[in-house]
């Protein structure tokens, strides 16, 4: 077992405070070991857990727009909470532009530096988890799925609209997110639709058919309103890196 050669396993440590007088302070080993823990806290997938906003890479010659999304993420960083007002964050664009990364990056950053209590939250493992809690034979219920996802201070809700929408989806999205709004708690969502109405009633079913859906499609107009008061849209456009392979060279 390793002891902190400052404060020998004690985890205070004496110092001089502004007036003169020594006082005790916690250890640096002691603040580390509690951000680590709320960082577990957060859940993030073990896939993610390296997305930073300083490992975030722009490839040469991407769109503009992903460079704003990067200022966006850290100027709300440093705004938090203050310069915020409760507000979060509506990532926007297609798969692969690294949506996912900057929200972890925004989440990391803020658990570490602001010490938040954050969670991570996959919008289709979040219902189909509460689809599950529903068998009696699952000692779960949906209330115990849903109370972290209801505190946490920041929250990441990432992939949403990604389940195939019906009433029961847009029941759950509403309440986990009028609940929020209400509290006015930060909510930094991803999704890959785009940030416009369903429009089902200008449009024939052939048209329907033949058209990209939207958020709204997804989610109903109603909560995609409610996004609106709730985030800043940050909308992202590129290539999926993921899939083409380009090389990709780190911006600033």
């Amino acid at each position: 077992m390793n002891i902190c050669p400052i404060c020998e396993g004690v985890g205070l440590v004496r110092v001089v405070d502004v007036t003169g007088k020594w006082v005790s302070r916690p250890c640096q080993c002691q603040q580390a070991e509690r951000e680590e823990r709320r960082i577990a806290a957060a859940r993030i997938p073990q896939r993610y857990h390296d997305c930073t906003l300083d490992t975030y890479e722009i490839y040469h010659g991407a769109d503009r727009s992903l460079a704003e999304a990067l200022f966006q993420a850290r100027r709300f960083v440093e705004e938090y909470p203050a310069g915020t007002a409760g507000k979060g964050l509506l990532f926007t664009g297609s798969i692969g532009v690294g949506k996912t990364h900057l929200a972890v990056g925004v989440l990391q950053r803020l658990v570490r530096e602001r010490g938040v209590k954050g969670l991570f939250c996959d919008y289709r493992e979040l219902l189909k988890n509460i689809q599950n809690s529903y068998n009696a034979q699952v000692n779960t219920t949906e209330l115990e799925l849903l109370k972290p996802v209801f505190a946490a201070e920041v929250l990441v809700l990432d992939d949403l609209g990604a389940q195939k929408p019906n009433d029961w989806v847009w029941d759950t999205v509403a309440l986990v997110l009028n609940t929020r709004y209400n509290d006015r708690l930060t909510t930094i969502v991803t999704t890959n639709y785009a940030d416009v109405p369903a429009g089902a009633g200008a449009l024939t079913d052939a048209e329907r058919a033949a058209r990209e859906p939207s958020l709204g499609d997804r989610i109903g107009d109603r909560m995609l309103s409610r996004l609106a008061e709730m985030c800043i849209r940050v909308k992202m456009t590129g290539k999926d890196c993921r899939q083409t392979g380009v090389k990709r060279a780190r911006f600033g």
